[in-house]
């Protein structure tokens, strides 16, 4: 039986060499770890935030939701757009709104069916 060979299958300790970073290569390490740290944070965070929402079982109002909560749900998650339609209406009076009520509705209660 032969003997293998030392560099084929086994580990070989090999000198280490440790480089040196210069100043400014230091500052670049630092914040590409400071910017990985970040990201784990901001992973973490979104992980946990919605293991919250999932916890709560829909707080923003899912599809079996009432129309109340779910319009809650809306203007929680999306208030700039809830601000915006509600500065259409200031503008646009009640007459006008009515008038818009009676021709949307319809539409929106047949696509609800």
């Amino acid at each position: 039986m032969s003997t293998p060979h030392p560099s084929i299958g086994t580990p070989q300790t090999a000198p280490t060499v440790r480089l040196v970073a210069t100043p400014e290569q230091q500052r670049v390490l630092d914040r590409i770890e400071l910017q990985r740290e970040r990201l784990r944070a901001r992973r973490v965070a979104r992980a946990q935030a919605r293991a919250l929402a999932e916890q709560a079982g829909g707080a923003t109002g899912g599809g079996d939701a009432s129309l109340a909560l779910r319009a809650a749900g809306f203007a929680r998650e999306h208030p700039l757009a809830v601000a915006a339609m509600a500065g259409v209406a200031l503008v646009a009076g009640p007459r006008r709104l009515i008038r818009w009520a009676g021709i949307v509705l319809p539409m929106l209660m047949r696509l609800r069916r």
